[in-house]
């Protein structure tokens, strides 16, 4: 199964001095100005980038402030924290905390402007928390949301909300939500026309789903589908799918070939 993680930061040895981080720490959570709100979180995301610092942050109890901007009503303050968390969402310990936040991630996504810097910074950090099942059904609610970003977003919105579908579908207990789901749209996004990033991801969402369509022996019920689901998308009503992934096998990039391929062969 393929998946998709975003922003693997560097292991070092290099670390800011804990009593700083101590001291960035009880400034956020004791300042209401949002220009110092955003600098102190700017830093900690930062030192966040090196392992060693993450476990820092976290023993100094630095999750629960930072995850406490996300109910801040200032839209760069949030965003900040987002990035912040993201950072720190690299170490599994981390992630065992920041999960209890999954939710309000999911409506920041929902209710941010379409392809603002916060609904981005919101879905790169779901990807991380995606990249294992753990947490996958806090987030099932949110499928609908996922699906219209993916057709109504721009490109770099497309490719952040591929990345935590991809996550998705590689768990065979989201397979089922997912195909449930409506996008009518989503046909258009298999075409040699459109961005190779796009495209890829695209391609390893279809292929995760037949793969674990195929596995289930049977057991999918159809009609528990309707017609503008992603299942007749690809399973049910799939003459249209095959024949744009007949057209793809001439794609000049080999990956995307390669992927199409392990579609048909499944």
């Amino acid at each position: 199964m393929i998946r998709w993680l975003d922003n693997r930061p560097p292991a070092s040895t290099h670390t800011v001095d804990a009593d700083a981080l101590q001291k960035l720490i009880h400034l956020l959570h004791a300042t209401d100005d949002p220009l110092i709100q955003e600098q102190a979180l700017i830093t900690l995301s930062n030192s966040a980038a090196f392992s060693v610092n993450q476990d820092i942050i976290r023993n100094l109890d630095g999750l629960s402030v930072i995850g406490g901007m996300l109910s801040d009503c200032v839209p760069k303050v949030k965003e900040k924290a987002l990035n912040a968390l993201n950072n720190l969402s690299m170490n599994i310990k981390n992630q065992e905390e920041i999960q209890v936040y999954i939710a309000q991630v999911c409506t920041s996504i929902e209710s941010a402007p379409l392809n603002s810097d916060l609904q981005l910074a919101a879905l790169r950090l779901l990807t991380n928390m995606s990249v294992t099942s753990d947490y996958h059904h806090k987030m099932i609610n949110s499928i609908p949301c996922f699906l219209h970003l993916l057709s109504e977003g721009n490109e770099r919105t497309q490719i952040q909300v591929l990345k935590v579908l991809v996550n998705l579908s590689a768990n065979p207990a989201m397979t089922r939500h997912l195909l449930r789901a409506q996008v009518p749209s989503l046909l258009l996004l298999f075409d040699n026309c459109i961005n190779r990033d796009i495209l890829l991801r695209a391609l390893a969402f279809a292929a995760n789903l037949k793969k674990n369509v195929n596995n289930e022996d049977g057991t999918v019920i159809q009609d528990q589908y309707s017609k503008d689901s992603i299942f007749f998308t690809l399973c049910r009503d799939s003459a249209p799918f095959a024949q744009k992934l007949a057209s793809l096998l001439h794609h000049p990039d080999t990956e995307v070939k390669e992927q199409v391929v392990r579609i048909l062969t499944q």
